[in-house]
């Protein structure tokens, strides 16, 4: 690495550690004709436009030298590598010094040597490409200049930082799927480039032997019951239905002419249920009537039914119909028996949207109702032996017996619980009633008739299972932070699962259901995170001033220095669920540490996952209490590590932790800064125009309404309360937003703007509530961190160089 003395910091940086590739030689083409077709004449400096791998210079050797390798042999090309580290956004100039015939290309793209080029923050690679005559050698004097202090260089030995390149490109685990004797495994993966397309793979292994049996671009998934996968292909009939046996490869036909639909092959393998959604009644496109609330919601009109696929007869024939919308939820294990929901709307009571279960005989085709109209229920599924269901759903789900909060509080419906239900009796029981984590995947295992699932506690996600005989309830030790898939085997004591965590990318495991041993199968993380600098990450918890321990955790720079002085982001949620652990996601803590801030996550009072109670507060309360333990939380870490600098503090929040942004600025002043994506401003206009307005208030605001509650619904929207906003706030929003309207944000932007007050509106156009377009989402990122590039490093370069200043 180059010399991190003084020198490093200063103005012009030495570089003297290089990796070199070289050399290549080049020779002289044969002279056809005297001139090109332009009448130029041939130049030995020409031999340098010779199309080079770049990429290679990198995985060069070490070299250090007062003088450029040169070539004994004749002319040759080489290339000389190194990186540039800035946790601010600058300008750099990379000097070649004397040296003759050199081209510079910094991550790729020409730069001219002695000549400023614009760098973001992040690592940047510098390879320096030079020609050189036979026998001769330039002095080798190569110069980084820059104003900005946090500048590095190094040869490409040294970790490089995080940046949103990482975040937003390369390969991820989409999900694990065991074979039925757990003796192969398909991992799918999506590989996400460069260009922003995206690749899926299916990959087969043997987890005996550990060898790769089949890489596919095919949807594959297994048949129940054999090492068999289908996969689903167009054919001269229609949609076909392929079976292909994973040993032999022979492949055969077995179903043909397939409806569209999503569709769940039955656990005998002699059938398949299709979910057919058939279009509802249009009105004219031009003047249409609005029957529902929901109606505004393309496709709301549609229905679905189901449909069964006999694979002996290749007869589909209708299940269900009617005008209700039918889901199926499972197929008993002889597959004898249905399990599936109808839902119904009431617009004048909580909750507005009921479900009810049923099981279907296939034999007499006759239903047994096991719930009705419970507006609770989340699904449904059969245990092995087909005598019990089990059932997730919110606190008040079957009566609300799965209800663990104080007398008068509503539970916070985002907080899943497990119920179980006796068929025969229909005796129903709470499983989880006093578990504190929020129950999440669902799988009834037939190897050993337990119940296994994953379930958020605190901001984790933990493996757990449960036996059906007696409630108990285990957790089962995992590696990760995160548990996000897992796949049962059916007939042996195995599982495969995903897990991830807050400062690594995707990792597979299989684990031994006996033993509760996990082992690692595939680390894609290692790849993902290679060559890659992290800064710390660290739980930190505190107790506020209520008396609850308030979970948190917190990110330090890459390079960190205790005795330095560093701004500080402070990122939540505050609404129903935790702020999540992962390293990949649309607010990446890790990626603004290597900006050179300290990141500060808090879950404050109201999220799930941390006992009913903890969770209810989110209920009928409006930012009350969560904005209290933010900024309890963030005074407290800021006191305690005199590293923060407590007079640059950001805040950064979307959706509800968008409102909450909005909303804490009119309860404090201690943040420079704050950033608001997708945020409410005014509950009432919300709650009416959003396409889940009303009904994500059934559980945020459960039994109060606007015309019920003005204290709720207006003292604690944002927009009546923007005269006490004094906070540089930039306001984000796609314009396509159905989920919270880009009104939101607008109303609130031109208040501030009619009280004088500092404050930015960037929409990204045709985006919805979550900026999804990969370059799209590049500008929006950029956007953010030049926001608080501006108001917490007080440098408003990148802005400008993104929102030129205009004479309006």
């Amino acid at each position: 690495m180059a010399a991190m003395t003084a020198a490093a910091f200063a103005t012009d940086i030495k570089v003297t550690n290089f990796r070199y590739t070289g050399p290549m030689l080049i020779h002289r083409p044969v002279m056809v004709d005297s001139v090109g077709f332009t009448g130029n004449k041939y130049s030995e400096n020409s031999m340098l436009d010779t199309p080079t791998d770049l990429s290679r210079a990198a995985d060069g050797a070490p070299y250090s030298g007062v003088l450029a390798p040169g070539c004994d042999e004749g002319a040759a090309l080489h290339l000389l590598h190194f990186t540039i580290d800035n946790s601010n956004y600058t300008k750099a100039k990379v000097s070649a010094g004397k040296m003759k015939n050199v081209r510079i290309y910094i991550d790729g793209k020409a730069a001219t040597s002695g000549s400023p080029t614009v760098l973001e923050p992040k690592t940047h690679n510098v390879v320096i490409k030079y020609l050189s005559q036979k026998g001769k050698q330039d002095s080798l004097k190569v110069t980084v200049s820059s104003d900005d202090a946090t500048m590095r260089v190094s040869d490409a030995g040294q970790p490089r930082l995080y940046s949103l390149k990482d975040v937003m490109t390369g390969k991820r685990v989409y999900g694990v799927d065991l074979s039925h004797d757990g003796r192969y495994l398909i991992t799918t993966t999506y590989d996400t480039h460069q260009n922003g397309r995206t690749t899926w793979r299916y990959l087969i292994t043997d987890q005996k032997t550990g060898r790769k049996v089949l890489e596919t671009g095919e949807n594959i998934k297994w048949m129940p019951n054999s090492n068999a996968y289908y996969t689903v292909r167009e054919g001269n009939e229609g949609r076909e239905l392929v079976v292909t046996d994973v040993v032999s490869q022979e492949s055969k036909t077995i179903a043909k002419g397939l409806a569209k639909g999503n569709f769940t092959i039955a656990p005998n393998g002699k059938f398949m249920v299709i979910t057919q959604t058939n279009n509802g009644p249009a009105d004219d496109r031009d003047v249409h009537e609005i029957v529902s609330p929901e109606d505004r919601q393309p496709g709301w009109r549609n229905r679905s039914a189901l449909h069964l696929y006999d694979f002996t007869t290749g007869v589909c024939s209708p299940l269900t119909f009617g005008y209700h919308n039918v889901r199926l939820q499972d197929i008993s294990a002889e597959g004898r028996y249905l399990l599936f929901t109808t839902q119904r709307h009431r617009l004048t009571e909580r909750p507005t949207s009921l479900g009810s279960l049923y099981r279907l005989d296939l034999t007499t085709m006759k239903t047994d109702t096991l719930i009705t109209d419970d507006g609770f229920m989340n699904g449904a599924s059969f245990s092995p032996d087909g005598q019990q269901v089990v059932v997730t759903g919110s606190p008040e789900c079957l009566g609300g017996i799965g209800k663990n909060v104080p007398e008068g509080r509503i539970p916070n419906a985002y907080d899943y619980q497990l119920f179980t239900i006796d068929i025969a009796t229909g005796k129903a029981t709470a499983l989880t009633r006093n578990f504190n984590p929020s129950v999440e995947s669902v799988v009834w295992n037939r190897y050993d008739g337990r119940i296994y699932f994953t379930a958020a506690d605190k901001d984790y996600v933990h493996l757990y299972r449960i036996d059906a005989k007696n409630g108990k309830i285990e957790q089962i030790a995992t590696p990760e932070d995160l548990v996000s898939s897992i796949s049962l085997a059916d007939h042996a004591p195995v599982m495969a699962w995903l897990g991830k965590g807050a400062s690594n990318s995707d990792r597979v495991y299989t684990l031994s259901t006996a033993n509760k041993k996990s082992t690692l199968v595939a680390d894609y993380s290692a790849e993902k995170l290679k060559d890659v600098a992290l800064g710390v990450c660290e739980a930190w918890d505190f107790t506020s001033s209520r008396g609850d321990t308030i979970c948190g955790r917190y990110y330090l720079p890459p390079h960190f220095d205790a005795n330095a002085k560093y701004p500080m982001i402070v990122y939540y949620y505050g609404g129903c669920s935790p702020t999540s652990r992962g390293l990949e996601t649309h607010y990446p803590p890790h990626v603004y540490a290597a900006q050179g801030y300290v990141v500060y996550v808090i879950n404050p009072s109201g999220a799930a996952g941390f006992g009913q109670e903890f969770a209810s507060r989110h209920v009928n309360t409006a930012g009350q209490g969560v904005a209290n333990d933010i900024i309890e939380g963030t005074r407290k870490f800021a006191e305690t590590h005199p590293y923060v600098d407590a007079k640059k503090i950001g805040c950064i929040g979307a959706s509800y932790g968008g409102f909450m942004t909005q909303y804490l600025q009119t309860q404090t002043d201690m943040f420079a800064a704050a950033v608001s994506h997708a945020g409410i401003s005014d509950h009432t206009s919300y709650w009416g125009e959003g396409y889940w307005g009303y009904s994500y208030s059934e559980v945020s605001m459960a039994n109060s309404y606007p015309w019920k509650d003005k204290k709720l619904y207006v003292e604690q929207s944002p927009l009546y309360n923007a005269d006490k906003i004094h906070t540089p706030i930039l306001f984000l929003h796609g314009t396509a937003d159905t989920n919270v309207p880009v009104g939101e944000s607008i109303q609130m932007y031109t208040a501030l703007k009619l009280l004088g007050r500092e404050c930015a509106l960037v929409e990204v156009e045709g985006e919805n509530h979550h900026i999804l377009d990969f370059n799209k989402r590049i500008k929006w990122q950029n956007t953010i961190f030049a926001w608080f590039a501006k108001w917490l490093k007080g440098d408003d370069t990148w802005w400008k160089a993104i929102y030129k200043p205009k004479n309006l």
